[in-house]
């Protein structure tokens, strides 16, 4: 089975966790970039509100085929118990027909956005197959 790590980081915690994942399980790496670059004042008012709201904002578009891996990880922190707007982004580049898992990283190991991505993964035509908060 080929898998496939896909990331966004904004401080470096969550590449580290996604790196050693994908080294693990000897799978493909995929960062996911912000279209422009955010100064932290943006990322942590802006970013934060439209987090909380479910939003996405531009992220540069993905180089490589996901629809040719069979399982699909995706890693983000969490921002206001929520992934921030570029990995909702990200989301919308998903294949159907895929096996997802979620891992959201945070310093309180919680977050309350399962329900929220469970639905959007499933409104793509594909399922959630497991859920994790780590803490850092």
């Amino acid at each position: 089975m080929n898998q496939l790590i896909i990331y966004y980081s904004y401080s470096g915690s969550t590449r580290k966790i996604a790196e050693e994942l994908a080294k693990k399980e000897a799978a493909d790496i995929f960062e996911i970039k912000d279209l422009k670059s955010l100064g932290k004042l943006k990322a942590y008012t802006v970013g934060i509100i439209a987090s909380g709201r479910g939003k996405a904002w531009q992220i540069k578009p993905p180089d490589i085929e996901i629809s040719k891996y069979d399982k699909i990880t995706m890693l983000a922190p969490v921002w206001a118990n929520n992934p921030p707007p570029a990995f909702n982004a990200m989301l919308e580049y998903l294949p159907s027909g895929k096996s997802i898992d979620i891992k959201m990283v945070s310093m309180s190991g919680k977050s309350k956005c399962k329900d929220r991505l469970e639905a959007v993964i499933k409104s793509k035509g594909s399922t959630l197959e497991s859920f994790e908060d780590i803490k850092v």
